[in-house]
């Protein structure tokens, strides 16, 4: 009974610790529902994909892509190019599920999102049992994963009543623009979004957003370079 009491103790803390998060993840989910449904898909598909993507950036570029008629492959390659940052977290959160079982490793890792990251390992260092990091995790992420659907379901309802006129599918680009700007914390984070958003600028017009893949390589490439140099400048 302890145990149990302690476990759910570590997921409500979890979830008393994401609640602020919450606040500024809502509009977003919203504004994935709305730009779904006013983009040609269904609430239904609207909200199926957002329970299959479940990936907020990704997730509205794949529905502009489907929009514009793009192959599967391309759609799956954007995608891959802007969760590629989940690599690097699940890298360096896996150590603190090792001797997890695979069914809940793979869970874990769908639940994967940057809020669930950063407030994750703040929460681990003080619960060294597995259980413990578990179920601090799970109330983390739980309540991000619930508030996305939730609100995107939501979005997709309400944008199928509203009028054409309004013209919401300006959404997409404020919203990205809310997702990245608060990542800039750095020189080679700043070179990164300002070579990959000039060229996915200047490659605007090629099809199926072929400039968001190549912007997206750009500035991986260029982040990593100024990460690397300055870190030889920092030994030296």
């Amino acid at each position: 009974m302890g145990g149990q009491t302690g476990l759910r103790d570590d997921f409500l803390s979890g979830a008393r610790a994401v609640a602020p998060v919450l606040i500024g993840v809502l509009p977003f989910a919203l504004i994935a529902g709305v730009v779904a449904v006013r983009l040609g898909l269904s609430p239904l598909a609207a909200s199926g994909l957002s329970v299959l993507i479940f990936a907020g950036a990704s997730q509205l570029a794949a529905i502009q892509l489907i929009h514009d008629g793009a192959p599967l492959l391309i759609i799956l390659i954007t995608v891959f190019f802007i969760n590629l940052r989940f690599t690097m977290y699940s890298a360096s959160i896996a150590p603190h599920f090792r001797g997890a079982r695979a069914r809940t490793k793979a869970m874990l890792g769908y639940l994967l999102t940057d809020q669930a990251y950063v407030l994750g390992l703040y929460g681990f260092s003080d619960r060294p049992a597995l259980a413990r990091r578990i179920a601090f995790y799970l109330g983390v992420a739980l309540p991000l994963w619930l508030c996305w659907q939730v609100a995107t379901v939501v979005g997709a309802v309400a944008g199928s009543r509203l009028p054409e006129s309004w013209g919401l599918e300006f959404g997409i680009p404020l919203t990205f623009m809310a997702m990245v700007v608060p990542s800039i914390t750095d020189r080679a984070t700043a070179a990164a979004a300002l070579v990959g958003g000039a060229l996915a600028v200047a490659g605007h017009a090629l099809p199926w957003n072929l400039g968001l893949i190549l912007g997206a390589l750009a500035g991986i490439a260029t982040g990593m370079l100024v990460s690397t140099l300055a870190g030889d400048k920092a030994s030296t």
